[in-house]
């Protein structure tokens, strides 16, 4: 049987999902079609439209993932900035600024509990 071929677009990538007969059930593996490259793992399922759809929520999952972590290390990066800068910026008995200390940090935490409810529901 010929493979079953569909093009998606997800966070404005494009993927040509391939779906094959295998032993009995059905693999759905994805490529980026701007390089050509693999994306992602093989999954299987006993019909194409689940293997398809399991492994576009993959890849959803997966962009998901990229951008809370990409925030979380953001906010990371801007506490230290704030932390370096607070060095130059004390307060009258030397301390660094408190609100911005907080500010920073609260940001941090959003990102980090965002990025862990976010693994929670990868896709098995």
């Amino acid at each position: 049987m010929e493979p079953r071929r569909d093009s998606i677009v997800i966070g404005g990538i494009s993927f040509l999902i391939e779906v094959v007969e295998r032993d009995g059930g059905w693999t759905a593996a994805a490529r980026r079609e701007d390089t050509g490259d693999r994306y992602g793992p093989s999954i299987s399922a006993p019909t194409p439209e689940e293997a398809a759809e399991q492994l576009i929520g993959w890849i959803d999952w997966q962009r998901e993932h990229a951008s809370a972590l990409e925030a979380l290390q953001a906010a990371e990066a801007a506490y230290q900035r704030v932390v370096a800068s607070s060095a130059f910026h004390a307060g009258p008995d030397g301390s660094p600024p408190a609100e911005f200390l907080r500010d920073a940090l609260a940001r941090v935490e959003e990102s980090r509990v965002r990025l862990d409810e976010v693994r929670q529901r990868r896709p098995a």
